[in-house]
C-alpha cells in the first residue's frame, strides 16, 4: 500500500520508496528460488544493484494498494536482468522497471559467476518471452560542461547492508536536486541511474548536472577522493 509517510507532498508514493518495493520484490523472488540474499551470505556472496530504470504513467496515490511484479529477462556469468511491473487492483498499470544486476565476492568485493550458484539455478526462472515495454537505457552520456550543483555528506542512514552507500539514497539525493516549486509544475515520467563505484559512510558525494534537452537532465554523482559513483538521467513531464 502507498502508506501516507511514503508518500510526497502531492499525495503520491516517492520514488525512493517505489525504488526499495523493488529490490524488496526482487529479494523476496530469489529467495524464494534459492539464490537470494539469505543463501548468499552464508557463501560470501551478494547481490549489487548495476543499473535501474523506471518509466511511470503515474505512480499510486495513498492508501492505494498495488503489487510489484518482477521476473528474470535473461541471466550471464556476470550480469542479469530482472524487471518489474507495477500494477494496481483491476490491472490498472502504473509504470514498469528493468535492472541490471551483478554477484559479488564480500571479501574481495570482486564480481562472480552468478551460472556457478547452484548448478545455474537462475536459469530455471527465466521468463524471456514477458514483456517489459519500457527502453533499456543506455549509457548517460555527461560532457565537461556538466554545471556543480552541491556537495552532501553520508551519514549513518545512508548505508546498506552491503556497507556502502544505499542504491536508493542515491535515488533520493538526486532528486533533491529540484525544489517543491519544480515538483508542483512537473512530475517524474522516468529515472535511470548507473552504479559505477560504491561509496561509504563519510565520503563526500558530489552532485553534476547538465539538461540533455527541455525537462531532460544527466546527473554525475562524484566521492570524495574524485571517483565517478553513479550517473543518473531524469525525465521530466
Amino acid at each position: 500500500m502507498a502508506e501516507p509517510f511514503h508518500c510526497d507532498f502531492s499525495g503520491r508514493l516517492f520514488m525512493g520508496h517505489l525504488g526499495n518495493h523493488m529490490l524488496n520484490a526482487a529479494d523476496f523472488h530469489s529467495t524464494d528460488r534459492g539464490f537470494g540474499m539469505k543463501y548468499l551470505m552464508t557463501i560470501k556472496r551478494s547481490w549489487v544493484l548495476s543499473r535501474l530504470a523506471i518509466e511511470m504513467n503515474e505512480m499510486p496515490e495513498q492508501y492505494t494498494k498495488f503489487n510489484i511484479e518482477t521476473w528474470v529477462e535473461n541471466a550471464m556469468r556476470y550480469f542479469t536482468q530482472r524487471n518489474f511491473a507495477v500494477v494496481g487492483e483491476e490491472g490498472k498499470v502504473y509504470g514498469y522497471g528493468r535492472s541490471v544486476w551483478a554477484m559479488i565476492d564480500t571479501d574481495s568485493r570482486q564480481p562472480c559467476d552468478i551460472l556457478s550458484i547452484k548448478d545455474g539455478a537462475i536459469n530455471e526462472w527465466i521468463e524471456a518471452d514477458k514483456e517489459c515495454p519500457i527502453d533499456k537505457g543506455g549509457r548517460v552520456k555527461m560532457s565537461d560542461k556538466a554545471e556543480f550543483v552541491r556537495t552532501i555528506d553520508t551519514h549513518y542512514n545512508d548505508v546498506d547492508i552491503n556497507g556502502h552507500i544505499n542504491s536508493v539514497k542515491y535515488i533520493e539525493h538526486v532528486l533533491d536536486l529540484w525544489n517543491l516549486d519544480w515538483y508542483r509544475e512537473h512530475r517524474i515520467q522516468r529515472f535511470e541511474i548507473a552504479y559505477v563505484a560504491e561509496a561509504h559512510e563519510g565520503d563526500k558525494l558530489s552532485f553534476y548536472m547538465e539538461e540533455e534537452e527541455q525537462s531532460t537532465f544527466n546527473i554525475r554523482i562524484v566521492r570524495t577522493d574524485g571517483t565517478e559513483c553513479c550517473r543518473s538521467k531524469v525525465k521530466f513531464v
